[in-house]
């Protein structure tokens, strides 16, 4: 296929675009294969550019011999082109939406895209897990080991092809595991807990069945699994209700009396069918003008996205708690272990391990837990919040993390190494982004697409120097301890970066953060002079006391202690 099968008008002049909170553009509108732009010739710095797959639908309003075109992006955003001629804007209309939709991977835009700065560093090998698991499992590689049973994915299609299992297990035994569990995923090492010995465990449910079948060898990985205490949880994020019907069309849960040293705690989490659902209440309500405080405060509620906020850091809250505090080692699953597994498992570890706060910690952590470990952005992220049809698989669960994230960083704001625009950028590029990091649902796709070579890794823009330096939060102190999040619904708030930016106008906080970075900057050099000048005076006091200007007794600075910024 051609993309100029679908385009069927590429260039309209005198067409205006209107944005929230920037000053009308009246340019040429521009359509090719996988951008919408707006030029203006005499102004060569002023023009508009997106990405179709940026776009979550098309709508049309027509008034005479003119029209607007509405275009209601994935991030939120309702962008407004006025177009002279109905002709022109129904072919544009037609042209954006096949665009926007083409189903075919091959085509996307980050194939076609040839980044514009030097490649420092292969983001596609920064985060492999060969490299990471030493950094993860420190002193503990007596106990774990690295697999490739499922190399060539013939294990699990949704696992990367090296996972971390206990060392006292072989490999067949993770075989006779995997198929007992669904779509094989097996239990596997999330995290090691340095200070108590104690792990986190991800997978899906077990296929017990409603008659209770039985796996010894998923008996013995688990239990292989036990730190040093010798007891752990399985945190199972579904309701019980839904945990016995599952059970009764073939899967469930693990039964107390095969699993002794475990004991299963039920932690619910709205499952993904209904967090879509749950995103475009709370998108309607923030993109409707018309409302008062008491509608706009119920709506907030009966979206329940604050609520499904709340039971996902509830249940990442007590994970930690249980492996830092409790001494327990730790399961975590729901049905298939691709949602809400990964929401829980990932917050925990930030709440647990400074390192996760620091920005390469964050992506290694994303890498880790959502991309390897088999999160199917291509499905989830398909649509968004404005989209004319549901498809059966989207949802907005990584979206969901990221504002879990967003509410820990802000009940924390100088624990974690980057800023709330960090998050922002992240959230935008899982839907739509010339980069291919978060294209396809599973490693065994990104290896059939030949990702790594035929595309840029997101984390290879991200982590230049020029580039990153926009993501620092500049009140940013290191520290070790671990961070407990308050989950009383007078500490949860609408994210209104990411939920409101198009409404409220960000600039005044925007404006506020720039300050406190250059006085941050400010402090940083005064700092530095402050050393300096007391290392100057030391030295003078010294060579007037060598040349007995002054006496040994006059008091001088014999230690000079290094000042450090706050």
């Amino acid at each position: 296929m051609e993309f100029s099968e679908l385009i069927k008008t590429s260039r309209i002049e005198n067409v205006t675009l209107c944005q929230p909170f920037k000053k009308s553009l009246v340019g040429i509108l521009c359509v090719s294969g996988h951008h919408i732009m707006i030029l203006q010739e005499e102004h060569e710095g002023n023009q508009f550019i997106l990405l179709h797959s940026a776009v979550d639908s098309v709508e049309k309003k027509l008034s005479g011999s003119r029209g607007t075109l509405l275009l209601k992006c994935k991030n939120f955003c309702i962008i407004q082109l006025e177009i002279p001629g109905t002709e022109e804007l129904q072919n544009v209309a037609e042209s954006i939406e096949k665009l926007s939709n083409i189903d075919n991977l091959s085509l996307s835009y980050p194939f076609y895209h040839r980044p514009r700065f030097e490649v420092m560093e292969d983001g596609w090998q920064a985060f492999l897990l060969e490299t990471e698991v030493t950094r993860m499992i420190g002193s503990a590689s007596d106990d774990w080991r690295l697999s490739n049973v499922n190399k060539n994915y013939t294990i699990c299609a949704s696992y990367p092809p090296t996972v971390i299992v206990p060392k006292s297990v072989d490999d067949e035994v993770l075989c006779q595991s995997a198929e007992f569990r669904q779509h094989n995923r097996f239990p596997v090492l999330s995290y090691y807990h340095k200070h108590s010995g104690n792990v986190i465990m991800r997978s899906s449910q077990p296929m017990t069945g409603p008659n209770g079948k039985r796996c010894r060898a998923d008996e013995q990985l688990l239990n292989s699994s036990l730190g040093k205490s010798g007891r752990g949880f399985i945190i199972d994020t579904r309701q019980v209700s839904h945990a016995k019907n599952a059970q009764a069309r073939g899967g469930g849960v693990e039964p107390d009396v095969n699993y002794s040293m475990w004991k299963r705690i039920h932690q619910p989490i709205e499952r993904r069918q209904y967090l879509h659902e749950s995103l475009i209440k709370l998108i309607e309500a923030c993109i409707d003008p018309s409302m008062n405080s008491d509608k706009w405060l119920s709506r907030l509620e009966s979206s329940n996205w604050l609520a499904n906020v709340k039971d996902v850091l509830t249940c990442a809250c007590f994970v930690a708690q249980c492996v830092d505090k409790d001494n327990y080692s730790i399961l975590v699953h729901g049905s298939e272990g691709l949602d809400s597994t990964l929401q829980v498992t990932s917050l925990s570890q930030m709440i647990l391990d400074h390192d996760c706060r620091t920005v390469r910690g964050f992506e290694a952590l994303i890498e880790r837990e959502w991309l390897q470990m088999g999160h199917p952005f291509q499905s989830r992220c398909a649509k968004s919040a404005f989209a004319f049809t549901k498809q059966k698989f989207e949802a907005p669960v990584f979206l969901l993390f990221l504002d879990c994230v967003w509410q820990i960083w802000q009940q924390f704001p100088c624990s974690f190494e980057f800023n709330e625009d960090f998050l922002l950028m992240l959230s935008e590029h899982a839907y739509s982004s010339p980069y291919g990091t978060f294209l396809c649902n599973n490693e065994q796709e990104r290896q059939k697409f030949k990702l790594s070579s035929r595309t840029t890794s997101l984390w290879s823009y991200i982590n230049i120097p020029e580039v990153i330096g926009n993501y620092i939060n500049p009140l940013y102190q290191p520290h070790q301890a671990v961070l407990w999040p308050s989950v009383a619904p007078q500490s949860l708030c609408l994210w209104s970066g990411l939920f409101l930016r198009f409404q409220v106008d960000p600039s005044p906080q925007s404006d506020a953060w720039d300050e406190i970075t250059k006085v941050k900057e400010q402090e940083k050099q005064l700092v530095s002079k402050a050393s300096r000048l007391r290392r100057q005076l030391y030295l003078l006091e010294k060579e007037a006391i060598d040349t007995e200007v002054l006496l040994p007794a006059v008091p001088c600075f014999t230690n000079i202690p290094e000042m450090t910024p706050q």
